[in-house]
């Protein structure tokens, strides 16, 4: 008995050259939608550091207490663990050169230079970058954002650059406490692990501290904040207009902000290296 075959859909009629081309038109679309993104969000900065942008003090305050004071229990637990991993490891090969002192010198210059910025970011990824996203996704699902362009309110200085502003200034001072609990955390393995006095400790740390490695770090940390708003806002501010576009414009915004973290550690490592900073 011959049976009738269904029609296939144009997708898998299309040849590579063609779905290819779709791909290519789809990636130059979505570059060319966040470079607007990015070049309207500037002229916001412009705007809001003028005083001509349109913005609610009470929206950025929030915004802020929610970039700030209320990140830092986890931002203080996981750089005080983070310490401690890292002398633990350093201990375990360092004492057996009898070297274990150097374990105050490897935790503070660790700390201060990448890794609590990293952490920092990773965190704040997590959970600001996600907050946005879900929050502007929700304005989009609920048609609120078209509200206010039907009101004549940029949404860049209403709803993106207080959410930038606010990281950016309170993500340099998370990264001096994850600096500070980083360091106290290895002070915990060297004092308990390796027999270290806690005055000889700090002494070594505080040798090895510098405003240059300090500086960099903070600067890390700027940038991971830049990326992380503008990313968590872009994602919400092009989801979909349902429920499950909210869930993946979440997920969306912290994959890319990590993705570019990473991109953008390696590009200022090697800038840094060739400055000899």
């Amino acid at each position: 008995v011959y049976k009738r075959q269904p029609p296939k859909d144009a997708a898998s009629q299309s040849g590579p050259l063609e779905r290819i081309g779709k791909k290519s038109f789809i990636i130059y679309e979505q570059v060319k939608s966040a470079l607007r993104f990015m070049h309207e969000t500037n002229l916001s900065l412009l705007r809001f550091f003028s005083g001509r942008a349109i913005w609610r003090r009470k929206d950025f305050w929030f915004i802020f207490g929610d970039c700030s004071y209320k990140a830092v229990g986890i931002i203080a637990l996981v750089s005080f663990l983070v310490g401690l991993i890292l002398a633990f490891v350093g201990a375990l090969q360092l004492r057996t050169f009898g070297a274990g002192i150097y374990v105050a010198s490897m935790v503070a210059l660790g700390m201060t230079r990448i890794m609590a910025a990293i952490m920092v970011g990773i965190i704040m990824a997590g959970r600001t970058g996600s907050s946005y996203a879900a929050t502007l996704g929700t304005m989009q699902v609920n048609e609120e954002i078209d509200a206010l362009k039907t009101l004549g309110i940029k949404i860049s200085d209403y709803l993106v650059t207080p959410r930038l502003v606010s990281l950016v200034v309170t993500i340099p001072f998370l990264t001096l406490l994850a600096d500070a609990l980083g360091i106290l955390g290895g002070a915990v393995v060297g004092v308990s692990f390796l027999d270290l006095s806690s005055s000889s400790y700090f002494d070594y740390s505080i040798k090895a501290l510098s405003l240059k490695n300090i500086l960099v770090g903070l600067m890390h940390s700027v940038v991971y904040g830049i990326i992380i708003s503008l990313c968590g806002c872009y994602e919400g501010l092009n989801a979909g207009r349902d429920a499950d576009s909210v869930g993946k414009a979440t997920t969306g915004a912290v994959v890319t902000a990590l993705v570019w973290m990473i991109v953008a550690t390696g590009v200022l490592t090697v800038i840094l290296e060739e400055m000899g900073i």
